[in-house]
């Protein structure tokens, strides 16, 4: 059974000294915390009493994983797009390196064009998990997960086709955008997702739309491998993803979490 936590949105970020703290959003502003990750996952909130204007500062990835995990093909209709076959029974899976992330107003750098021709877009929810497990049942996967943040599945089209597996093209540096912030206390089962590009709305997707569930997908996933609190869990992009090219702006929204925007080079 799933509880229920508080709703806060938490930002990992880096100061004008360039000290780097975690602090709590509230509107313009973020109350700094001395918590650490572990603090935060085992709801031990020390504020600091500093406040600071969240224009002020430098946002960070909101973790630092042990490993991205993401599921591919959970939307019928980005699966058709991009020649797969929703997922019924089992999950598509691939992983992520921790090389590949940036943080919200970062640049994702296309690799050479002798490389890969074809870089396309995949906004999608993320997990973050917040405690160790393994073997998790279904009915009690989502206690699991601390909250959600927004993540891009940046990705070489052409290379992912013509490979017999997905780690080159997903893996470039920059390929992970990730955050601005971790939100507690919201369904992920329910979010609606919105990806612009160039202020032209490409993605318009919901949580609720996936052919396999967030629980289940959790529950199976920990059959393979233990979960440790930070891993990101990217749960698949719905149907949209497009190609982008230098000078393009990405945002991706998801409701009750924020925008994630990044600019192409």
């Amino acid at each position: 059974m799933q509880v229920q936590q508080k709703t806060q949105k938490i930002v990992r970020y880096q100061n004008q000294q360039g000290n780097i703290h975690y602090g709590i959003v509230e509107d313009e502003s973020i109350l700094q915390l001395s918590s650490s990750f572990t603090d935060l996952v085992n709801k031990e909130i020390k504020y600091d009493g500093v406040e600071l204007k969240y224009s002020d500062v430098k946002i960070l990835e909101p973790v630092k994983p042990s490993k991205v995990v993401n599921f591919g093909w959970t939307y019928a209709g980005h699966a058709k797009e991009t020649g797969g076959e929703a997922n019924l029974v089992e999950p598509f899976l691939f992983l992520k390196p921790l090389s590949a992330l940036i943080a919200d107003k970062e640049t994702i750098v296309l690799p050479p064009a002798e490389l890969t021709s074809q870089v396309e877009l995949e906004g999608e929810v993320a997990l973050i998990i917040g405690k160790r497990g393994k073997n998790i049942k279904e009915e009690d996967a989502l206690d699991y997960v601390f909250g959600c943040t927004i993540f891009n599945d940046v990705t070489a089209r052409d290379l992912t086709k013509k490979d017999p597996q997905f780690t080159r093209g997903k893996g470039f540096d920059t390929f992970g955008p990730l955050g601005p912030c971790i939100v507690t206390g919201v369904d992920p089962t329910n979010l609606r997702i919105v990806t612009t590009l160039n202020g032209r709305v490409v993605q318009d997707g919901n949580t609720n739309e996936m052919s396999l569930s967030i629980p289940y997908l959790i529950s199976w996933l920990s059959q393979v491998m233990t979960l440790e609190p930070g891993d990101i869990l990217a749960t698949g992009s719905p149907s949209g993803s497009c190609p982008v090219n230098s000078g393009d702006e990405i945002v991706v929204e998801v409701e009750n979490i924020g925008k994630l925007c990044n600019d192409v080079r």
